[in-house]
């Protein structure tokens, strides 16, 4: 019996996010660790069919940088850095456009759908999602840094997800940008989501990764953040490696109008519905001043 109250007393504690979240669009970047065993794409796609069954709205932007490392070695097609950025030549433009929207995007979709969902699959090209030009960023030196094939984003048209979210469709978005001519770039997976997530004024924003959320100086999680001290936390050395691009996609996308965005560990099962559903949540949520859980 006491397990069966228990059981009562988790939904009743998801009862009230379930009411407040009703209808609202969720934007999860998906990738990295998350993906990196079928059980863990398999609990992921769970949680995405069952906020699509309590009436939230889910969009997936996914990564997919380990499958595309590996088709690269096994074609013998070089996979070049400069100043720690992929360099993407055309030969891996073609190789990042079949293993993004093509064999991670499909398996996505296949899971969304196994379990009960409706997914549809798609890159930035579909219907000028997600406009692109060549990424221009100066490098040490000054001059720009030539990557290639490599694009930031210009734009987003929601266009075609809103038609998708009228018929009840769940997005699942390669982040694959299409530039003035129609030529293809690769995007860096965070970026394109909060971009998309600013299009769509999603009420969140959860990225998903290989750590708990952001820490405190003593490895602690940190629970909740303003924007401010998210901000101070990269000057102050707080936030550090990789957790500083995601915590910068996230404050680009709170900046930009979405309501909340939260850093969580993909690792952990059913990690979206915990962080949503419960009082206390699993990761590090950041919020604008005026924002409430």
């Amino acid at each position: 019996m006491k397990g069966y109250i228990q059981k009562a007393e988790t939904l009743i504690e998801a009862l009230p996010y379930i009411r407040e979240f009703f209808g609202k669009v969720v934007v999860v970047k998906y990738g990295g660790a998350a993906m990196e065993s079928d059980e863990r794409m398999a609990s992921f796609a769970e949680d995405i069919v069952l906020l699509q069954y309590v009436g939230m709205r889910p969009v997936i932007v996914h990564g997919g940088g380990p499958q595309i490392d590996s088709v690269l070695a096994r074609l013998s097609i070089p996979s070049e850095r400069r100043e720690g950025l992929r360099v993407t030549s055309p030969a891996a433009m073609e190789v990042v456009e079949m293993v993004l929207g093509g064999t991670v995007n499909k398996k996505i979709v296949a899971l969304v759908n196994r379990f009960g969902g409706k997914a549809v699959g798609l890159t930035g090209k579909d219907g000028g999602l997600i406009r692109a030009r060549k990424y221009s960023a100066p490098g040490r030196d000054g001059a720009p840094l030539d990557l290639g094939l490599v694009g930031e984003v210009t734009g987003v048209d929601p266009g075609v997800l809103k038609s998708l979210e009228r018929d009840g469709f769940v997005a699942v978005i390669a982040p694959i940008g299409v530039g003035p001519e129609g030529e293809a770039y690769n995007i860096n997976g965070d970026t394109a989501a909060a971009e998309v997530a600013a299009a769509v004024s999603a009420e969140k924003f959860i990225l998903l990764t290989d750590v708990p959320g952001v820490l405190d100086r003593k490895g602690d999680r940190i629970s909740t953040m303003t924007v401010d001290e998210a901000a101070a936390g990269i000057r102050d050395g707080l936030i550090t490696g990789g957790m500083i691009p995601k915590v910068e996609c996230g404050l680009t996308a709170l900046r930009k109008g979405v309501k909340k965005i939260h850093i969580l560990d993909g690792r952990v099962p059913h990690s979206v519905l915990l962080e949503i559903f419960t009082d206390a949540g699993i990761g590090t949520e950041i919020t604008r001043p005026d924002g409430e859980r």
